[in-house]
């Protein structure tokens, strides 16, 4: 299985209303290699059976998504996150401690 795989299946766990971050994800894999837990995600193909919206950075701010930074992508993650329950406020998951998924 390749690690992109190994990314996919472990985010197939982080459940609807949570979200998880790069590290966590890393930490779940045994490495440390975060920006290539990013970069797996960049380009997942089991979206949104492997919810990758659900991935934010360690201090609660929304991230990548889609390989962007900002602009319409970020808007989308921003209201599909917003749909499923969680809070964003200023580009930041409100209450992120309380929905953070390390599973």
């Amino acid at each position: 299985m390749s690690f992109a795989d190994e990314v996919y299946k472990v985010l197939k766990d982080v459940p609807m209303g949570k979200v998880t971050t790069y590290k966590a994800l890393g930490e779940k894999l045994g490495t440390k290699a975060y920006r290539a837990v990013g970069q797996a995600l960049k380009n997942n193909p089991y979206a949104p059976e492997a919810p990758c919206h659900r991935v934010v950075r360690s201090d609660g701010s929304i991230g990548g998504f889609m390989g962007k930074i900002e602009g319409t992508e970020i808007e989308r993650k921003i209201a599909i996150l917003e749909s499923e329950g969680v809070t964003v406020v200023g580009g930041r998951i409100v209450d992120f401690n309380k929905i953070l998924f390390e599973g």
